[in-house]
């Protein structure tokens, strides 16, 4: 009997090993996945003459490209709303969401694009098939470019200092020294979903893939 009460013993404390180290490896996971960075932009280094979207040329213009259904870029679109409500200079702002060609009608219009929508100033853009997030070489939700009045790049990264998560950050401050006129940091990593999946790059048109070639 002393016996099978120390067996039982023994195997229930095995088990309560087993889930603890279960639970460590899954909040280090975790950890390490909310502090991974996404894919950084390749931006060009001057605002693309054949986009669609306006610039301002006369001040400032922002873009964030995101992905309306990335649970992520709730945290990069309370920065923006912040950083534009404590900045002197006012960017002429787009947040640019990306629609795959598989989206149906309205798959773009989810909580994320009325919350963009709702931010004073903002115009909230839909991007088809992704072609205004490649010409400005974005692969990530959230990414932030900045451009000055004569269509240079002054700011490329994200608006937070990790996956969901709000507070200030170096990537906001960076962007708002640098409509305050002053020197910053201009590169800073984006944390957000990749705003293309395999599904959306097999349904990109022949044009498209040949303008990446």
């Amino acid at each position: 009997m002393a016996l099978r009460r120390g067996l039982q013993r023994s195997v229930l404390i095995g088990a309560g090993l087993v889930w603890i180290a279960v639970v460590v490896y899954g909040m280090g996971a975790l950890m390490q996945y909310s502090n991974a960075p996404g894919d950084a932009a390749e931006a060009p280094a001057w605002w693309p003459r054949d986009s669609a979207i306006a610039p301002d040329s006369h001040g400032p213009t922002l873009l964030m490209l995101a992905h309306p259904r990335c649970d992520c870029t709730r945290a990069s679109i309370t920065e923006l709303a912040e950083l534009l409500a404590r900045s002197s200079t006012r960017p002429r702002t787009y947040v640019v969401f990306i629609k795959p060609a598989a989206g149906g009608r309205d798959w773009e219009r989810t909580s994320l694009w009325r919350s963009a929508a709702d931010i004073p100033g903002v115009t909230v853009v839909r991007d088809d098939e992704g072609v205004e997030a490649r010409r400005f070489g974005v692969h990530t939700s959230g990414q932030v470019l900045l451009y000055d009045a004569a269509g240079r790049l002054q700011y490329s990264g994200g608006t937070t200092a990790s996956r969901g998560q709000t507070g200030d950050n170096p990537g906001r401050a960076s962007i708002a020294r640098i409509l305050n006129g002053e020197a910053a940091q201009t590169i800073r990593p984006v944390f957000g979903c990749s705003l293309f999946s395999p599904a959306d790059e097999r349904a990109m048109p022949a044009h498209a893939h040949a303008a990446d070639n």
